[in-house]
């Protein structure tokens, strides 16, 4: 008989450790946009808005399911 090696839950725990990262970087991003258009925005007060971020509203990615960190 041979032992049977099973990696799954060592790398289940280092695919969610990727996906948190993942979206922790999506937030990050999102989060600096916000912050270059209100400082944008602060420079030139009398100035629209760009054309480009007109129809998109700038929203954080919501977390459904808690991740150990």
């Amino acid at each position: 008989m041979t032992n049977r090696v099973s990696y799954a839950p060592h790398d289940l725990q280092k695919m969610c450790k990727q996906a948190e990262r993942d979206q922790e970087s999506k937030k990050l991003a999102v989060l600096m946009e916000r912050v270059k258009q209100q400082i944008a925005d602060r420079d030139h007060p009398g100035k629209n808005k760009p054309t480009q971020d007109a129809g998109r509203i700038l929203r954080l990615p919501s977390r459904s399911v808690p991740l150990e960190r």
